[in-house]
């Protein structure tokens, strides 16, 4: 009997969708905790609720639960609700929670807008013992609070304090158990000729046997665009990657987004001939490498899309013609990246190198115009010039670092001073304790007048918790002298500032004629503020 194949696409598990979850007897119990948020005094303590979830299966707590059960705490604490930071699909293990897309804008960005941060689990919150550590010392510094619905877990205490480090600890063990079952199946299944997980190399896919068992099955279309490009290469007169790439997205046998390089990893993959393969991480050129079995031979895994006559000719066919992958700069070729773009299609402008006769050539080229748009020579210069007028326009400027400023201290002496100058007012009206003789009543009046004035000497800006912009007694111009031009290419990508390159070819002139034009926010004094980030490794 023959057997039946399927191709495996689906997975045990689903993606949480937010409105399928929310049932009307939910939605009638957030309506209730929003009314009664409502009636909280004006001061109430402001709750930031974090909502987290990996996946979610029969086991685990959803969203919407999370969030009811975090509504209903701010409740018994007295908070008002300022927001929700909902990170879905995200693991606690890989992403901390500075670096999650929802809570970690409140973070870094919006801390003066909350006192409070609930989570309804430590284990939805973080399960690393060094994330825990650092969450709770940037909550020390900015006064903040962090209180679990299912933990013993309140900074406010010693005892608190000391509670979170444990159930920490044990978060961070249960996570290095996990982690380490993950890291041997993956060491296991190197040795296996059985497909057991992993994403397949191009050309192949997963599908299931009569017995329900994983294997690997070569794909059809695949088979057919790696069997074109070997015939193409092998002819007298070989396709380039580029051209090969171009034919076979317009026939549809690959996506838009294929690119020459990829297509020639795709081709010299030794994972063609059906063997289980590894990445090879020597010095930064992208390849694959056979993985050797216990007596030394390769791993099969799959039948061949390719026999060894037909890959091995394919790669002496493929050295003939190409050149040697270049070794990958850490720091790239081109400086200003994401700053320097086309005028014409918008796209950044990349160098290219070209050798000939010996010489070497270099072009900044952008990435949808015919040809480059002709390309634009000598980006040295280009770059000197784009120096020059940066410094020019914003050179000058002071250097702003943003700093965090709290209220409690400044909310406490307006308290203090308002208690105090009621007690006066009192006392002054008539038949109040200091009306009895002229000279307290004098006293009480001076007072009482004192208090005023320090009351309205107060910045009512001062009692809120805010950010403000502190000078740090530099200029920008110094501070890109010290850095040089990388602490000038960060920071101009950081606000937002682009250079647009206009390239007009002249008459009886190789090289185009290039117009630079600086494009700088209105807002530039505000993006340039430093902002300190409190998550890094030092922190």
């Amino acid at each position: 009997m023959g057997k039946r194949t399927r191709t495996r696409t689906a997975t045990d598990r689903r993606s949480y969708s937010v409105e399928a979850e929310w049932s009307k007897a939910d939605l009638a119990l957030l309506e209730d905790l929003k009314k009664a948020e409502a009636l909280l005094p004006d001061d109430a303590p402001r709750a930031l609720l974090s909502v987290r979830l990996s996946v979610l299966t029969d086991d685990t707590t959803s969203p919407v639960r999370q969030e009811l059960d975090l509504r209903i705490l701010a409740r018994e604490r007295g908070c008002r609700v300022v927001g929700v930071a909902s990170d879905l699909n995200v693991s606690a293990t890989k992403v901390p929670p500075w670096k999650r897309k929802e809570l970690g804008d409140w973070l870094n960005n919006r801390a003066p807008e909350f006192d409070e941060l609930l989570f309804w689990k430590l284990d939805r919150f973080v399960r690393r013992l060094s994330d825990l550590s650092t969450m709770i010392d940037w909550c020390l510094k900015y006064g903040k609070n962090l209180v679990s619905k299912n933990d013993s877990i309140d900074l406010t205490t010693t005892a608190g304090k000391i509670m979170v480090t444990i159930v920490g600890g044990i978060a961070e063990i249960e996570a290095a158990n996990t982690s380490t079952r993950v890291a041997s199946l993956w060491e296991y299944t190197k040795t296996q000729s059985e497909w057991l997980v992993g994403k397949p190399a191009y050309g192949y896919e997963t599908a299931e046997d009569e017995n329900g068992k994983v294997k690997l099955v070569i794909s059809a279309t695949a088979h057919r665009a790696l069997h074109w490009s070997r015939q193409v290469a092998m002819r007298e007169r070989p396709a380039s990657a580029r051209r090969m790439v171009k034919v076979l997205v317009r026939a549809g046998l690959c996506g838009a987004g294929l690119t020459a390089s990829t297509h020639l990893r795709r081709l010299r993959n030794p994972a063609l001939l059906g063997y289980r393969v590894e990445e090879d991480k020597d010095g930064g050129i992208r390849r694959s490498k056979l993985v050797m079995g216990a007596e030394g031979k390769p791993i099969r895994v799959a039948d061949g899309v390719f026999t060894e006559d037909e890959f091995y000719s394919l790669q002496e066919a493929l050295n003939g013609q190409g050149k040697d992958q270049p070794r990958r700069n850490p720091d790239g070729a081109t400086k200003f990246l994401g700053v320097v773009i086309c005028a014409d299609c918008g796209t950044n402008m990349t160098v290219q190198k070209n050798r000939n006769n010996g010489k070497l050539y270099q072009y900044l080229r952008c990435g949808k115009c015919k040809a480059g748009g002709h390309g634009a020579p000598n980006p040295e210069d280009i770059y000197a010039k784009l120096v020059e007028d940066v410094l020019r326009v914003l050179g000058d400027e002071p250097v702003m670092t943003r700093e965090y400023r709290q209220g409690a201290e400044a909310r406490k002496e307006q308290q203090r001073l308002e208690q105090s100058i009621s007690y006066y007012m009192a006392g002054l009206e008539p038949e109040g304790r200091f009306t009895k003789t002229r000279f307290t009543k004098e006293r009480a009046e001076k007072t009482l007048d004192d208090l005023i004035k320090q009351l309205e000497a107060i910045d009512p800006e001062s009692v809120n918790d805010r950010w403000v912009a502190v000078h740090n007694g530099k200029s920008f111009r110094s501070r890109w002298e010290e850095g040089g031009m990388e602490a000038m290419a960060a920071d101009l990508l950081r606000v937002g500032v682009r250079c647009k390159i206009t390239r007009t070819k002249m008459k009886d002139v190789r090289a185009p004629h290039i117009h630079m034009k600086l494009m700088i926010p209105k807002d530039v004094r505000n993006r340039l503020i430093l902002k300190e980030d409190d998550f890094a490794e030092t922190f």
